[in-house]
């Protein structure tokens, strides 16, 4: 283990975990006994100035050395960074680790005063459902299907790319989600998504034409009723998906505003005065952009009493929040910024609704300018957990597209590369944001980490990353018995209930037991993060929390035994390894076949 002094925004380092505007809160360095530090200073940024804060030596503790120092939260988001000083000078310990240069601020940690995400979510573990292939009711076989649906029997292959693919149709329904929550008990989850549910013309429901009702091809507004009563009755959570960057082509507020150029709904849109024009997402016509600079979408959209976020969050259907589709091109376009506006805003109306909601960003890409503001709670981590995964795990020599649609898609990297961009994105936001985002390792927007990953003992290393990292976890539906996709639309695929010998016995296990295993120990979802290990094949990490301690090992392929000095003995809690004693030398060491993913408790 290297002696590199440590600080995360766990409860082991920042105690007092929602301070309030003002307050001053001890946080605590640690560092390892014979690392050349002989004072610490933290460096503050209050109002924008530097300040230096001598810290005091709090205890010692099997070696390791607790620095102590109390920090104002001056600002609702106040920067503070460690300032170590040895016989060689100093150096700074930020969110992105320890340099020996001067570094700008916005890596440095960072104490958050706005109002925390509800109690629940760190506790979660999210499971999406895609509506039309999860699972269809008695019911589904009697409804009239529009005119755009092309019927699927549930065995017809999903056309992954084409005009044909959203307008395959296999009539999943919300009273047959709500058939198959013994499935999703098994498995251990506690939180059901639902990707769109209202009225639409297409299998996917992004290009809403409605938000006043849910979609009778669903089922309508009673089966989400009997869907939410369920779920509750099970001391779960469901969230809804809402599109606030765009509705479909048919909603009727667009159809009024494309019809007649006087029309309130206008100022809802982006339209070219001149050639009756509008912008629409990426160019596609069916789905037109919203105006976010317009105090009418503002109302009808969020503040209105009978507002589309309100009403979902109320009884009888009492939605615990919302996934916010695009969030990152909200309220962008050309001159126009009213992203981090419209966030707050949707924040602070659906708080008011219900004060334990959550509100959860779809990003893409980089989501690190976006949070912090008191708008999103969090974001989909695509670029800071399931591409880096994705990097390291995937196998053979099939080009495999990743979610952005970049050239050559997804690159092979080692645990180095896939430690740093973790890093990266991790450092740029507070802990609270990182550790309130979902983690993933695949969506319906996305492949199937099956087919990134190529077998079972590579995904069940990537599901238990999942399970052990910080974050929330959250599985898309058939993940666990080993379906497969090459894309988005690919990966749509219909649960295969009716031929249970398909589904992949092992890989189910593997995800149970991980769930459980997560939902066993706080320090996996409370605990900090320390990474003790990295090599081409190999990350060794730890999650404390003044609960305990969880030890993990991934490793992508064998290699050699890996030997850790400083650790006290563990118990193995997943994968079957010896438990760990340290040797006359004081060293572990950690099994050198894989793929594997091994997990022990220190004792």
């Amino acid at each position: 283990m290297s002696l590199l002094p440590h600080h995360d925004g766990s409860a082991l380092y920042v105690p007092e975990q929602e301070p309030a505007l003002g307050d001053v809160v001890d946080v605590f360095v640690r560092v390892p006994a014979g690392a050349d530090v002989r004072q610490v200073h933290v460096r503050t940024t209050g109002d924008g100035e530097p300040r230096f804060t001598e810290a005091v030596v709090d205890r010692t503790d099997g070696g390791d050395v607790w620095w102590r120092v109390p920090v104002e939260a001056r600002n609702p988001v106040s920067n503070y960074r460690f300032m170590l000083t040895g016989s060689r000078g100093y150096r700074w310990l930020n969110a992105a680790g320890l340099v020996h240069h001067d570094v700008p601020d916005n890596g440095d940690f960072k104490l958050v005063t706005h109002a925390p995400p509800p109690a629940w979510a760190r506790d979660a573990v999210i499971y999406q459902i895609f509506p039309d292939r999860f699972a269809r009711s008695a019911a589904a076989e009697g409804r009239e299907l529009p005119d755009w649906a092309i019927p699927c029997d549930w065995d017809t292959p999903v056309i992954g790319r084409g005009p044909e693919t959203p307008r395959q149709f296999y009539g999943g329904d919300l009273d047959g989600v709500t058939g198959r929550l013994d499935h999703l008990d098994r498995l251990g989850v506690n939180t059901v998504y639902l990707t769109p549910i209202f009225p639409a013309r297409s299998n996917h429901r992004y290009d809403a034409a409605s938000f006043d009702t849910v979609d009778p091809l669903l089922g309508g507004d009673a089966a989400l009723a009997r869907l939410a009563d369920a779920v509750r009755a099970r001391g779960w959570r469901l969230l809804g998906d809402i599109t606030s960057n765009h509705t479909g082509d048919a909603h009727e507020w667009f159809t009024r505003a494309a019809s007649d150029s006087s029309a309130p709904e206008r100022e809802l849109y982006y339209f070219d005065e001149v050639s009756g024009d509008y912008e629409s997402w990426n160019g596609v016509r069916s789905l037109p952009k919203l105006n976010w600079g317009s105090a009418e979408l503002r109302r009808r959209f969020a503040t209105a009493d009978d507002s589309l976020l309100r009403r979902w969050l109320r009884p009888p259907y009492g939605l615990d929040g919302w996934r916010v589709d695009v969030a990152n091109m909200t309220g962008r376009r050309g001159a126009d910024a009213y992203t981090h506006e419209v966030a707050a805003l949707l924040r602070e109306v659906v708080v008011r609704t219900r004060a334990d909601a959550l509100l959860m960003a779809e990003h893409g890409h980089d989501h690190t300018g976006d949070l912090d503001r008191n708008g999103w709670h969090g974001t989909m981590n695509y670029v800071g957990f399931t591409d880096p995964v994705w990097s390291w795990l995937r196998h053979g020599d099939q080009p495999v597209p990743n979610f952005l649609g970049t050239p050559g898609g997804v690159v092979r990297r080692d645990a180095d590369a896939v430690l740093a961009t973790m890093n990266a994105y991790r450092s740029l936001i507070s802990w609270r944001s990182y550790t309130h985002s979902w983690q993933l390792l695949g969506s319906h927007d996305s492949a199937r980490i099956r087919t990134v990953v190529g077998d079972a003992a590579r995904q069940e290393v990537a599901a238990g990353l999942l399970a052990t990292m910080p974050g929330t976890p959250m599985i898309f539906a058939g993940d666990e018995l080993g379906l497969t996709g090459t894309n988005g639309e690919g990966s749509r695929t219909p649960m295969p209930w009716h031929r249970p010998e398909s589904w992949d016995a092992s890989t189910f296990a593997a995800y149970r037991a991980l769930v459980a295993l997560r939902r066993a120990e706080p320090a996996l979802r409370h605990g900090g993060l320390r990474w003790l290990h990295a090599d081409a094949d190999t990350l060794v990490f730890l999650r404390e929390a003044p609960t305990g301690t969880v030890l993990v090992l991934a490793r992508r392929a064998a290699g050699e035994p890996l030997r850790l000095a400083g650790l006290r003995p563990a118990e193995n809690l997943y994968g079957g390894a010896p438990a760990l004693r340290p040797d006359a030398d004081g060293a572990v060491t950690l099994p050198a076949d894989g793929p594997t993913f091994q997990a022990w408790r220190l004792t």
